[in-house]
This record gives C-alpha cells, structure tokens and sequence, in this order.
C-alpha cells in the first residue's frame, strides 16, 4: 500500500509553467474575440444602429465577468449532479489557493476559471445579432445576466463538467459547438419569435453600413479563435492542441471559399460579406469537432458548413422569422453540422477513441450521441430562452418604441451616434447651410 502511495503521488500531475503560460494568452485570445464580433456585428447594421450593437457585446464582458465570479464558475463546473453543479469553495473563488491545480491538469483553478469565463462572455454576446435595431439596452442587460445564470450555465454542465450528463454520455463537444453556438443560435430563434420583427422587414433596405468593419470583425474573431479552439485542450502535451489548431485554419478556409462559390452560383458575385460570414461558418463547424478529425475531415467539415449555412441565412425570409444579423443561420446551422459531423468523421486518433460512420467499424453509435446532444440543447435554450424573453417582455418591456428605432436606437438608447456628420456638408451646399442657418437665427432674434 505504502508503495502504492508513492507511486501515485509521484503521477499527480504537478504546475506546468508551459501549459499555465499558454492559457492564459489563449485566454486573452478568447476575450479579444468579443470586440471582434462587436466590430462585426456593428458593421453589418445600418448607421443608426451602430453603438448599440457595439455596446450589446461590452456589457456582457461587464456582466458574466461579476457572475461567473459569483457563482458561474461553481455552478457550471462543480460536482453536484448530471444537470447542475456546485461547489461551496468556487462561490467567489475565496477558497482556491493560488497554485491549485485544475483537477487531472497541470494549470492552476484560476487559469482555468479564467478561460472558461471569456467562453461564458462571448456567448450572450453571439445572441445580440439576431435584436439588432429593436431591443432596450436595460431589457438587453437583464437578459444576459438571466440567461447566463438560466441557459448557459446548465447546458455548459451538461457538456463539460465531469459528471454533466452529456459528458458521461459520451457526447464530443471540443470547444462548444453545442454549449456555445448552438446555445446561442436557439437563443436567438427562441428571443426573435417574442419580440417580433424590425420595422421595416422584407420592405425597407437593411444594409451593411460598413463592410470594412465587418471585414475587421472577422478577422479579429479568426485571430482569437485559435486561443479558443486550441486552448481548450488544456495544454498541448500530446498534441491534440496542435491538430486543433491546424484544423481551425483549415476548415475556415474551406468554409469561405465554399460559400463564395455558393454565392457566385446563386447569386452571381463574391462579396465580402460572404467571405466574411463563411469564415465565420467555417470556425463555428469545427469548433466541436476539430480535436477528433483529421485535416481532411477538417476540410468536409468546412465545406459543407460554408454551403449549409449559405442556404440557412435565407430561411429567415421564407419563414418569418427576423434574425437581423444571421445568428441562427450561421452559429446553430453551423453548430449544429460541426457537431454532427463528428458521427461520420471521428477518426478515433485525437482527443477520444470514437470512431465515426467512415471510420473504424463503421457504427452510427457515436452519431446517435451526437444527436442526443444537439437535440437536448437545441431544445432546452430554444424553450428557455422564450420563456425569459418573454417575461421580460410582459414585465420591464423588451422592445423600444417604433418612433425610438425608425430614427435610430443609438440616439434613444445610448444619447450617442457612431459619425458625426455636422462637418462633412463643405462646399456649395456646406456654404448655403450656413447662410440658411445664420438667416433662420436672424429672424429669431428679431
């Protein structure tokens, strides 16, 4: 027994300086990507609407970094049961030592806290796309902090806390294909069908004010996406960090040029939008599966997520539904045919011994798994989401008036416009505004 002893304490794992290091950079890359998606999503509105789709990211890092501190972190990652966790030392972290290793890991609590509290911010944040235009930036604040604490918390449990009963299960989920976008997507879809369409839907031109921040937006969330995908393995001591990383690359650039073609067969042009928003398709997809495919599976997954999702986003006009920004076309599309796709293209040589349909014996038990996951969460956030937006509604309101968003939630809400235009009318026309004006304060004063 003695021997034993020994033997088992000499295999606990010990501080990795390395793996502490690189998670804490890949937790900045995480955070970095919350601005990405405010500057992309802040391009694809039109100009009246521009600070408040910035803002509607902000303030989640504002409120899920107080929460997860609170009891996020406890509730999500504790040890209590398959549906929800807890544990008493994680409620405001003001009984983890410093050097307390991550259960089976070589990186400190705090780090991994740390990381999975910037998974925890950017998810609320993906749902915001979908209220563009229409939404109180009160109701907006309240709802993160509920969904957090109703939506996100549990279903984050189920996928990745140790005794959650999706892990157990069996259902791979590397970086948060299910947790984090498919969560976010049928968020988005259950919150839309409350509150109901933009003014102006399927008749006024809602254009991208600004392709250029879109284009910075997506690269911002390319870039941080390598700390999201690659860190969540925790270190890379075995390599499995490193695939990931390789397969984010490659599956972005798959997802990208396919929807480009997709577009230029349909519709008879590349934009930068589409490059923009396949890209973005593309690191949603292999989100959860890039830890158990190979490069060329990577490559399939891109692909088929680039078109998928090229053909979702026009769902919204054939079924009703006002997604202003593409959050359910591209993130629970896109999520869900990355998760799903783990079933065909696991090869069984990354992070689990799973095989898919193509591999190994051929059996469909890890795509039934699979299933099993995206249904229960897709179901749950889509149900739960409702019922939270809907209560807000019929409470505090969720919605500003007609007269707020036809002349600009930015003005209503924020007191605040993204340009200013008051010296931009130079020459002829500048010199008679002037003269117009000065003439109109002459007669007042008269």
């Amino acid at each position: 027994m003695a021997s034993a002893a020994i033997t088992l304490a000499a295999e606990a794992p010990k501080l990795s300086s390395a793996n502490t290091g690189f998670m804490l950079i890949a937790s900045a890359l995480v955070l970095i990507m919350t601005p990405g998606l405010a500057f992309f999503y802040g391009g694809m509105v039109r100009v009246k609407s521009t600070l408040n789709m910035l803002m509607m990211s902000f303030i989640s890092i504002g409120i899920v970094t107080i929460l997860w501190v609170l009891y996020g972190f406890s509730l999500a990652f504790g040890t209590n049961n398959s549906l929800i966790g807890w544990d008493t030392d994680w409620f405001g972290l003001h009984k983890v030592g410093l050097t307390e290793l991550w259960p089976g890991y070589t990186i400190p609590i705090f780090v991994f806290m740390v990381f999975q509290m910037m998974f925890a911010i950017i998810t609320p944040a993906l749902i915001s796309g979908a209220l563009a235009d229409r939404v109180k930036f009160s109701a907006w604040s309240l709802f993160v902090a509920l969904w957090l604490t109703v939506v996100y918390v549990p279903v984050a449990h189920w996928v990745w806390g140790s005794d959650g009963w999706a892990f157990k299960l069996g259902v791979i989920d590397f970086a948060g294909g299910t947790a984090v976008h498919i969560n976010a997507g049928a968020g988005a879809l259950g919150v839309i069908l409350v509150i109901g369409k933009r003014v102006g839907f399927k008749k006024d031109p809602m254009r991208p004010h600004s392709l250029p921040l879109v284009m910075l937006g997506a690269g911002l969330l390319w870039f941080g996406w390598f700390g999201f995908n690659a860190g969540s393995w925790l270190g890379n001591d075995d390599g499995v960090g490193a695939l990931m990383f390789v397969n984010t690359q490659v599956a972005t650039a798959a997802a990208m040029l396919a929807w480009l073609a997709y577009e230029k067969i349909r519709h008879g042009a590349f934009t930068t939008l589409g490059a923009a928003s396949g890209a973005v398709a593309g690191l949603v997809a292999i989100t959860p599966s890039g830890g158990a495919v190979s490069p060329i599976g990577a490559i399939a997954v891109g692909a088929i997520a680039g078109v998928a999702c090229a053909a979702a986003v026009g769902l919204k006009f054939k079924f009703g539904y006002d997604d202003s920004l593409d959050v359910v076309g591209v993130h629970m599309v896109g999520g869900i045919i990355g998760s799903l796709l783990i079933g065909f293209f696991a090869t069984g040589k990354g992070q689990s011994t799973a095989t898919g349909v193509f591999y190994g014996d051929h059996s469909f038990t890890q795509l039934w798994k699979q299933f099993a996951g995206v249904g229960a969460v897709l179901a749950y956030s889509l149900i739960a989401s409702a019922v939270l937006a809907f209560l807000l509604d019929k409470t505090i309101g969720m919605r500003v008036t007609e007269d707020e968003e036809v002349s600009g939630i930015d003005q209503a809400e924020h007191a605040e416009t993204a340009y200013d235009f008051s010296g931009a009318g130079g020459g002829i026309a500048g010199s008679a505004a002037s003269v117009l004006a000065a003439t109109e304060s002459k007669k007042v004063d008269a």
